[in-house]
């Protein structure tokens, strides 16, 4: 072998070496050092170049960023016995790497442990609360000019402001679960409440009971509108005959002041000669008879004095 392929055979040799003895964390990650499984000193949190020793040495790498778990869709009773789908989600971060790696191994492990740790926090919290804490605010407030009558006197509705309100509750989730957290090498930043939502069998009859109370609103409107047209159509038929009555009663009076002018008038027309207005009287009773109309009257009778004075003429 000449010295060409040796010192070749020795280069290649050296990076190897040096190939299994360097190794780079980056800035987004933190490391253990293993040797045949085992943790081998401090974790390594500082970006950049270090060392191991070749061949007998292993690096167990680990994010430092923030993790995000999502938990299984749980069907959980609230304390009124209201059966809810409750939908969680959770932030988190390792903190202690070599706890972390001797307690959960990798993240699969990790996210299993949290799986079982929040559930069962999330599932106590929730049986343990009315649906009202759950879904509304600590600065929930109700407009109470806004709402039904019907909706102010129902039993089961509270329109009282929640003890605690979805935000603390969720702080409580947190901090009973963070209290689990330390033995295995995790910080638990947050946990929320993504969704919650009745169950199918309760949602139909929620959806059921809301078209019957909006049929029920419906109807009143109705039943008032009807109430309030019957009252409008009395009101104008009562107008309507005031009005006539009182035509009715100012033709009257006109036609009684215009009977009682002619009267006054024929009084005083006729009054101004008597003879004439027996004349005039005579010869409108002539009036009424027919050409055919017979009259027996005696000779000496007033009615026939002015048809013998006429013959006379």
């Amino acid at each position: 072998m000449n010295r060409i392929s040796i010192f070749l055979v020795l280069a290649l040799l050296v990076t190897l070496v040096l190939g299994s003895s360097v190794y780079v964390i980056d800035q987004a990650e933190q490391g253990i050092v293993v040797q045949f499984g085992e943790p081998v000193g401090d974790p390594v949190t500082e970006a950049g170049l270090h060392w191991k020793l070749p061949f007998v040495q292993d690096v167990r790498r680990f994010d430092k960023r923030l993790l995000v778990w999502d938990g299984d869709v749980n069907q959980i009773p609230t304390l009124g016995r209201e059966f809810v789908i409750v939908d969680t989600t959770a932030r988190w971060r390792i903190v202690d790497p070599l706890m972390f790696l001797r307690s959960v191994r990798d993240e699969r492990g990790a996210r299993t442990r949290i799986d079982d740790i929040i559930d069962s926090v999330v599932r106590d919290i929730i049986s343990g609360t009315n649906l009202e804490e759950i879904v509304r605010s600590q600065d929930w407030k109700v407009a109470l000019e806004e709402i039904d009558e019907g909706d102010m006197v129902r039993s089961d509705v509270d329109l009282g402001k929640p003890k605690k309100g979805r935000a603390q509750l969720e702080k409580d989730m947190l901090a009973e679960a963070s209290r689990l957290m330390p033995s295995l090498g995790i910080e638990l930043v947050d946990v929320r409440i993504k969704r919650i939502n009745y169950i199918d069998s309760v949602r139909r009859q929620v959806e059921n009971r809301m078209v019957a109370e909006r049929q029920s609103i419906a109807e009143r409107f109705r039943s008032e509108g009807q109430g309030r047209s019957q009252e409008i159509l009395g009101q104008m038929e009562r107008e309507l005959r005031t009005i006539s009555s009182e035509a009715e009663r100012k033709a009257a009076e006109v036609r009684g002041k215009a009977d009682g002018e002619a009267t006054r008038v024929y009084g005083l027309a006729y009054g101004a000669d008597a003879e004439f207005y027996a004349f005039f009287r005579t010869l409108e009773s002539y009036k009424a008879m027919g050409a055919n109309t017979t009259l027996m009257l005696d000779a000496d009778s007033e009615y026939f004095r002015y048809l013998q004075s006429t013959r006379k003429r």
